[in-house]
């Protein structure tokens, strides 16, 4: 299940995914992306908090479709802030920077712990 940490009026989504990620919740976070554009703003920062999230309560055929989706609308998405306790997931993420970097000059995806909940929302808020 996914669920807005905060609303704001700019360009940053704040998104929550607890205990599992389904199609429901991709089709969602697809609402709240498209909400954001249809405002008029050319990029999306997002932050996903995924603290809470049971890799075995999720659907791998959501993960793949919102994965296609992401790709697809990649132009769309700024900053990404990653807030967890994983380090898989803070493994991750460098990776991803890597595809970044090569896409596009000035995104960048960044890990927090959750401990740096402020410094999420600061980095996602200043680009």
């Amino acid at each position: 299940m996914i669920e807005q940490l905060k609303k704001f009026d700019n360009n940053v989504l704040a998104i929550e995914v607890i205990d599992g990620f389904t199609e429901t919740d991709e089709k969602l976070c697809q609402k709240f992306v498209n909400e954001k554009l249809n405002k008029g703003y050319d990029q999306i920062n997002i932050l996903v908090k995924l603290d809470e999230m049971k890799i075995g309560h999720s659907s791998a055929k959501a993960f793949f479709e919102d994965s296609l989706w992401a790709l697809r609308n990649f132009k769309e998405f700024g900053h990404i802030a990653i807030v967890a306790h994983s380090k898989v997931m803070k493994a991750m993420v460098p990776i991803d920077n890597l595809f970044f970097e090569r896409a596009s000059k000035g995104r960048k995806e960044q890990y927090f712990d959750v401990s740096q909940m402020d410094e999420a929302y600061e980095f996602v808020q200043n680009k």
